[in-house]
């Protein structure tokens, strides 16, 4: 029996992934919940698992091919009988209405979506076919012909099918001539080059993506203010050592995330959202703070779940944590939902000031610059001050400017006096 596994939708809205790794190779053998492909998605690297037992018989789609939700991923063959055979004995050579099943491959993935479960489907593989053929999308054709254009190194999307809707068919296959083509631009090192062609990664696409979201769906308004915290550079001194023994390093980024949950519990509109559809407003009532974290392969913003039952010193583990598995690309889904409040730490690069775009839908977004030494006025005296820059945006149509000020001097109120943070 030959079994078409499709590409999972294993997060909320996942439309595509990149292919980064195939974990193995037409002919091998495979138990159920092996891993068989590494896929980048809109939000994390993830390892695909097969839902079936069986030997791989065809791979759809070669490293650093994207491949959108409901598309073919690998074929496998369950009860040993040849692919052909398999395809001629269910007759799937010419599939029903492509209209019909892609319905019924949208109903599949939202319900494994909501299962938490990888679907699975035993009824023929033209499920697996899109509803039409648009740019950016593979071609309808039967799995056959799928299977022999990857033998022969034949691009299924450059043949004109003569099946029906378009279909390619194993004929097609046969009878095509390859046309002489140019290559499409590659990755060039040559100096000569005016430009330099990349392929965006999925991770990029979705940062572009968002931030227009944002800037679109937004009222976006900014403040700026600064804040001397000679004090809390000394209890960050006074506790660095303890912390490192522990396994754990201590940074201002601890204590501002400390310092920006109190004073969200004091100023609840910056931890909500609007919901204009239905008129209302939502408050969230867990304080989960987002950290954006700079990798090599784009700015990524797990979550710091309850951030508000945890002590500094376990802020500061769960930082390390998701810094880390942030820069090994090892986050999951989970470590990225759920985030109610934002901060950007652009400080720890280099940067004073700056307009943070908000984590749309939520409220808010803190920017954390970097910390100078800087004359200031201590009892009418002149001294030298160390000052931490602070970029608060926030979406205007949720927070007035009055409320604003209140809660960024609040944050500031905390880092002036790190002892509020644990006497309040």
């Amino acid at each position: 029996m030959r079994y078409i596994f499709n590409f999972p939708d294993i997060g909320e809205g996942l439309e595509e992934g990149t292919i980064l790794e195939w974990y193995v190779t037409k002919g091998q053998s495979v138990n159920t919940g092996d891993s068989i492909v590494k896929m980048e998605t809109d939000k994390v690297v993830a390892d695909i698992p097969t839902p079936k037992t069986g030997t791989i018989v065809a791979l759809y789609g070669d490293v650093g091919d994207v491949i959108k939700v409901g598309s073919p991923l690998v074929e496998i063959e369950i009860e040993g009988v040849y692919a052909e055979n398999a395809q001629a004995e269910v007759k799937k050579e010419f599939a029903p209405e492509p209209e019909e099943k892609a319905k019924t491959v949208v109903g599949t993935m939202e319900m494994a979506s909501k299962s938490a479960v990888l679907p699975a489907s035993d009824e023929g593989t033209s499920e697996s076919q899109p509803k039409e053929e648009k740019p950016g999308k593979k071609v309808l054709s039967t799995p056959v012909a799928r299977a022999m254009a990857k033998e022969k190194g034949i691009n299924i999307n450059e043949i004109d099918g003569t099946g029906p809707s378009g279909r390619v068919t194993k004929a097609d296959i046969e009878n095509y001539k390859p046309a002489r083509k140019v290559s499409a631009p590659q990755v060039s090192a040559d100096v000569t080059d005016d430009v330099t062609y990349v392929p965006l990664t999925q991770i990029r696409k979705t940062i572009a993506k968002n931030m227009i979201n944002s800037k679109h769906n937004a009222a976006h308004m900014s403040v700026f203010e600064e804040v001397e915290i000679s004090e809390l550079i000394k209890v960050r001194e006074k506790y660095k050592k303890k912390y490192a023994e522990r396994g754990v390093k201590l940074t201002y980024l601890s204590f501002i995330v400390k310092a920006v949950v109190n004073a969200l519990k004091q100023h609840r509109q910056l931890n909500s959202q609007i919901d204009l559809e239905n008129d209302r407003m939502i408050f969230n009532n867990r304080y989960n703070i987002a950290i954006a974290v700079d990798t090599p392969a784009g700015l990524v913003v797990p979550v710091i779940k309850d951030a508000d039952r945890l002590s500094i010193f376990e802020i500061a583990q769960h930082i390390d944590e998701i810094s880390e598995k942030a820069r090994k690309r090892e986050l999951t889904l989970e470590d990225m939902k759920g985030g109610t409040f934002s901060i950007t730490n652009f400080g720890s690069i280099g940067g004073i000031f700056a307009t943070p775009v908000i984590n749309y839908p939520q409220a808010a977004i803190l920017g954390v610059g970097r910390i100078m030494k800087t004359p200031v006025v201590k009892n009418d005296e002149l001294a030298v001050g160390n000052v931490l820059a602070l970029s608060l945006s926030v979406d205007h149509r949720i927070v007035d400017g009055g409320e604003v000020t209140r809660f960024i001097t609040k944050i500031m109120e905390y880092l002036a006096d790190p002892m509020a943070l644990v006497m309040e």
